[in-house]
């Protein structure tokens, strides 16, 4: 129920906040600075090494103090955690010779709960700045970042409570000091950061951005699954699937470097994706969390129904916000106007269809997820609706680029499209 209720509050804040990040967007353009700026990406790296070497430290402690027995905390958690790597030659060597491992005893749950909210946040802002390096310091500086650090917070103590053990007060102040330290380094990141990439409103852009965020999600499932829960023992079985999405993952961000030359003007519907992607991410920022848990630790509805919601607040306003960039764009020939009008209800039935061409991807690719964890079907299912439909949109901006009459609209600055980007590429 309390979960429930997070979820509820942290929809509406976003609802709320959400649509003023698009004037800051457009408002606080970066400036030059001295000093270097250290992406989220590779702060997300620092965080997850400190993770898996608490993970050893926690092995040594094991190892040394209980007689690699971790029953003394698994009894209290649910099965699938504390799989550890305790026949490692590698590890057994150095708990051997490790000194005073009793100091090691933080290593059980506690460094864990520091770490958790900057692992989750710098894998959020990551994803922000590929899409639009402006949209992730906007947000960074806007009200949603303290939001978002305390929604988190509140979920991760109301699952802990939920799995209380002699640990949880321990982890809970853990947690709160996190939650303060958190942000104030997201946003100093996001403050000394000079870069001015956007993804563009093209289909290899777009596809670019969206096989990134699988890859990056794949190697977020395989810390949670490895780490986070204590298994270390699993990482060899996922070692191949990690390397192969951190692969992917390094190739796509060099493709998209280069695709941020293309200056070709995005038809209708891509922008209209683009600009949808870019409301949902800033409104999903606040919720992520408590809709994810949500389904394990509350009732599923009100997880889904916020994710519905936030679906159609971002349609919404991408759909008003490509009307008014085309109602704007000047043309003297009425004909071509009225044409420009008539694409500017972005051909409604047609993005329709592929919305439900997306949705019956979706379906079969949570039909083939396998895995233990819900996620892995959540990701799976996103990734194929959000692919097939930008390639469906491809495909309605290609043909009525062949219409007689049809050309691509000019958006005007004065537009709310042009706040929140129209998917070209240069300063955001």
């Amino acid at each position: 129920m309390f979960i429930d209720a997070v979820v509820v509050v942290s929809v509406v804040l976003a609802l709320a906040l959400a649509p003023r990040v698009p004037a800051a967007v457009r408002r606080t353009p970066p400036r030059p600075r001295t000093g270097r700026s250290v992406s989220p990406l590779a702060a997300l790296a620092v965080v997850t090494g400190l993770v898996y070497v608490n993970q050893v430290l926690f092995t040594v402690y094991v190892l040394r103090v209980h007689g690699g027995d971790p029953s003394f905390v698994a009894r209290y958690l649910p099965t699938g955690w504390f799989e550890l790597a305790s026949g490692s030659p590698v590890l057994r060597r150095l708990a051997d010779g490790f000194p005073a491992p009793e100091l090691l005893a933080p290593s059980v749950l506690r460094v864990q709960a520091f770490l958790e909210l900057p692992f989750v946040l710098l894998a959020f802002a990551a994803v922000l700045r590929w899409f639009d390096a402006g949209l992730y310091r906007a947000i960074a500086r806007s009200a949603l970042l303290p939001l978002a650090s305390v929604s988190y917070t509140v979920v991760f103590c109301l699952v802990e409570w939920d799995l209380r053990n002699p640990y949880t007060v321990d982890d809970l102040v853990v947690r709160a000091v996190s939650a303060v330290l958190t942000p104030l380094l997201v946003a100093r990141l996001a403050a000394r950061d000079t870069t001015v990439g956007r993804t563009p409103a093209s289909v290899s852009g777009l596809l670019v951005f969206i096989g990134s965020l699988g890859a990056l999600g794949v190697l977020v499932l395989v810390v949670y699954d490895t780490a986070l829960l204590y298994n270390l023992g699993r990482l060899d079985e996922r070692l191949p699937v990690a390397l192969a999405a951190a692969g992917l993952l390094a190739g796509l961000r060099g493709v998209a470097h280069r695709l941020r030359d293309d200056r070709s003007p995005p038809g209708l519907a891509m922008s209209f994706v683009r600009q949808a992607l870019s409301r949902w991410l800033a409104l999903f920022f606040v919720p992520a969390l408590a809709v994810r848990y949500g389904v394990m630790f509350g009732t599923p509805w009100p997880a889904v129904g916020a994710a519905l919601v936030i679906g159609a607040a971002a349609c919404l306003g991408a759909g008003r916000d490509a009307l008014a960039g085309v109602e704007d764009a000047p043309d003297a020939d009425r004909l071509r106007a009225g044409r420009r009008r008539t694409l500017g209800l972005l051909p409604a039935g047609r993005l329709t269809c592929a919305g439900l061409v997306g949705t019956g991807a979706a379906y079969v690719a949570v039909s083939l997820s396998p895995g233990p964890y819900y996620e892995t079907g959540a990701l799976s299912a996103g990734a194929a609706f959000v692919v097939t439909a930008v390639a469906a949109c491809g495909v309605v901006d290609a043909v009525d680029r062949r219409r007689p009459g049809a050309g691509p609209p000019r958006q005007t600055r004065s537009s709310p499209s042009a706040s929140w980007g129209d998917g070209r590429p240069g300063r955001s």
